[in-house]
């Protein structure tokens, strides 16, 4: 069920105006990181996480969960948060659902260690339950600066929670799956596409055949793009 919550106007209001959205892209260049920068950026980016007070998901949580694969890849997944297992073990994607996000990936001949993979919140939210505003507020600027350290050529948008931080809530993940947008972080555009996320995927198996649809729209993209893992 969709968190009514996130379908009014509060929400577009209560998210700093680090991004934009736009069917006309402003500038896709930007002066790459040398490796060593990059993990360096992503060190100091956990640490500041890490230093967040006062959050009731850190104080519940047993582990920060921030990122797993190559950072060099030129595809990033981003998820919507941890899930038990994931906080068990500090990487995201490592249950079930990751299980089947290995899958997916494999059938277009991608394997997950050659993607790079992080969520919108960086802890686990109590019982799974759907973050607040004030949570995907809070850990969005951070989400921001990740996408702006890693550079991906494509952003993998997975579940409705990532696609209301990054693409807006007056969306529905079943009209805009499958289809290519343009999202602005920090002045430069990203070309992103929604797909449901892979725990959706294992209680209504019967929408598999549209993920693997936007598997193949992936596929052709980086074909197309001359990226190849």
């Amino acid at each position: 069920m969709v968190n009514k919550e996130f379908l009014n106007e509060e929400f577009l209001k209560s998210i700093d105006s680090i991004y934009e959205f736009s069917n006309n892209p402003i500038s896709r260049l930007k002066i790459s990181l040398e490796p060593n920068e990059i993990k360096s950026k992503l060190e100091n980016l956990k640490i500041n996480i890490s230093q967040i007070e006062s959050c009731n998901l850190k104080n519940n949580a047993k582990k920060l969960v921030f990122n797993d694969g190559d950072f060099n890849s030129k595809l990033m997944i981003i998820g919507e948060g941890p899930d038990q297992k994931d906080d068990e073990v500090g990487k995201p994607f490592a249950g079930d659902a990751g299980s089947l996000l290995n899958k997916m990936f494999e059938a277009i001949n991608i394997k997950r260690e050659n993607i790079y993979i992080t969520n919108v919140i960086n802890y686990r939210p109590p019982d799974d339950r759907k973050p607040t505003i004030s949570e995907i507020n809070r850990y969005s600027k951070f989400l921001y600066e990740h996408i702006s350290i890693i550079d991906p050529k494509i952003i993998v948008i997975m579940g409705s929670t990532a696609m209301e931080t990054l693409v807006g809530s007056n969306y529905k993940i079943s009209k805009e799956r499958g289809k290519w947008k343009d999202i602005i972080i920090k002045g430069k555009t990203y070309l992103s596409i929604i797909t449901f996320h892979p725990s959706y995927l294992l209680r209504q198996p019967d929408q598999k055949k549209y993920s693997w649809n936007d598997l193949k729209e992936i596929k052709k993209k980086l074909d197309e793009l001359n990226i190849s893992f």
